[in-house]
């Protein structure tokens, strides 16, 4: 998530009450959580042993509820409840707001997109040249449209994140501060869903084709040419890389990469990383060829015990 205008590091301790630490003119751009941080960046742990991790990262500034040695260049914010300090942030810059129209009047729509009946358009949307909406679909605030989208009736762009820090009182929701980004050429199928970043963006890549009710978790990015059959989920911040094909009803988990060009085959569940040229199946997932002689294998198994 980008902040509206650059933020200076000073302005951000006094907003959360943290107290500064390392270099105190940096201007931060943006908030992020770990995985998806770059300069300028804004993020947090509140488990030591993943400080290293954050203050190793690309984010300039991070906040911690303990002190440390600050890396050259970098600030550390410190306070009690870092989750809540950050939450906040993204609350302030990412404010709740109900819609009370069918389209916000943030929404930038190009003159040639086909809108139907019934559909939702939220705050500062943009919808590109060409594209074309089906009834009864809806678009969540801050989403982005290439030229030429299709969005098919009935299917759900830019929901919130399922994102949770779960505490001894019960799990607490993250505010979704990211957006969906769906490049020229894409389509979506009827019935689908796709989850906003809880920081970041979910991004379908140019030219790729998702069937009907496909869900697609926070932050994940499908890249270019892909084709998602039917009832494929895929977990949050798990990445795709271009023309990766996924049959029906195939399950990836969370924070996993698949390689350019890998071909997922029907009902397979998917719980590591899939180097990219490859065909897969099963669950877990493996290459098809050794998959079927597994199975053959099975087939067998009963007579040679009776031998």
């Amino acid at each position: 998530m980008k902040f509206p205008e650059p933020l200076p590091v000073q302005e951000v301790a006094r907003l959360t009450g943290a107290r500064l630490l390392g270099n105190t003119d940096l201007v931060l751009t943006g908030i992020n959580e770990i995985h998806k941080v770059e300069e300028g960046d804004l993020t947090f742990s509140d488990v030591e042993k993943y400080f290293r991790k954050a203050l190793d990262s690309a984010a300039s500034a991070v906040i911690l509820n303990k002190e440390v040695e600050v890396p050259a260049g970098k600030a550390v914010l410190v306070c009690d409840n870092p989750f809540e300090a950050y939450d906040s942030l993204v609350r302030r810059y990412r404010p709740f707001r109900p819609l009370t129209a069918r389209i916000s009047d943030t929404a930038r729509i190009h003159p040639t997109a086909v809108i139907e009946p019934g559909v939702v358009i939220g705050h500062e949307v943009e919808i590109g040249e060409g594209c074309y909406i089906q009834a009864h679909a809806y678009i969540g605030d801050y989403s982005i449209l290439g030229k030429r989208v299709i969005v098919q009736a009935g299917a759900i762009i830019g929901s919130d994140a399922f994102y949770f820090k779960k505490t001894e009182e019960g799990f607490l929701p993250w505010r979704t501060g990211g957006r969906v980004i769906l490049e020229d050429e894409v389509q979506i199928g009827a019935g689908s869903t796709i989850n906003k970043g809880v920081s970041g963006d979910t991004i379908i890549g140019e030219g790729s084709k998702l069937d009907c009710q496909v869900q697609i978790g926070h932050g994940v990015v499908v890249g270019k040419r892909c084709l998602l059959a039917a009832q494929v989920g895929i977990g949050g911040k798990t990445i795709l890389e271009d023309e990766v094909v996924l049959y029906g009803q195939v399950g990836i988990a969370q924070n996993l990469h698949i390689g350019r060009g890998a071909v997922i085959l029907a009902k397979s569940g998917v719980s590591k990383n899939l180097e990219g040229g490859k065909v897969y199946f099963g669950y877990p997932a493996s290459e098809a060829s050794a998959k079927y002689r597994e199975l053959a294998a099975l087939r067998r198994l009963p007579g040679w015990m009776r031998k």
